[in-house]
């Protein structure tokens, strides 16, 4: 995995900060596709439905989130479980 530059910042999607910034209250939940963008710390306390290729998951932000990126925390691949007979 490479580092993004110190210069350049910390990556978030302009339609995350958009949703983030029309939605009036934290009860709403937000959907973005923007599995990319790092958690910032206006993000703490927010609950944000994160599409994982086939529907979204709901995944509430805390303070040790930050700094990561939003799709370390959503799986993408379904486990498979051998059933016995």
């Amino acid at each position: 995995m490479s580092k993004r530059s110190v210069w350049e910042g910390p990556f978030l999607d302009s339609s995350l900060i958009n949703l983030v910034k029309k939605a009036k209250s934290s009860s709403k939940f937000l959907n973005t596709t923007s599995r990319t963008s790092i958690i910032l710390p206006f993000l703490i306390g927010k609950t944000l439905r994160i599409h994982n290729g086939k529907n979204f998951i709901l995944l509430k932000i805390t303070d040790e989130m930050v700094g990561f990126k939003l799709g370390e925390f959503i799986p993408t691949r379904v486990r498979h479980h051998y059933r016995l007979k």
